[in-house]
């Protein structure tokens, strides 16, 4: 199964991201994948997307990871409700509850 994703490149402490087009069974760190479908820059805060090539993987059956759905949900490439990324296995506790801890 075919997954756009993103892959972490930059130096240490100089983080950002491709977004990818993989297959699923190859992990995030190989350097696999088959073609870049754009880039995000954590420092500067930019996205860009290659939104006709995301598009026609997305029709050809490719999924999308929770983060890239959530960027190309604030970006208006596609429609829906933004998902929750956070960890299931623990949940944030609201800051009241940990100032009182």
């Amino acid at each position: 199964m075919l997954k756009i994703r993103l892959q972490r490149i930059g130096r240490k402490n100089d983080p950002a991201f491709r977004v990818v087009l993989t297959d699923s069974k190859n992990s995030a760190k190989s350097g696999r994948f088959k073609e870049i479908l754009g880039s995000y820059n954590l420092k500067k805060n930019e996205v860009v997307f290659k939104a006709d090539r995301i598009s026609y993987w997305m029709k050809n059956g490719a999924q999308v990871s929770d983060t890239v759905f959530n960027f190309l949900v604030s970006q208006k490439l596609i429609e829906g409700k933004k998902k929750n990324v956070l960890s299931k296995k623990s949940p944030t506790k609201p800051r009241k509850e940990l100032k009182k801890s």
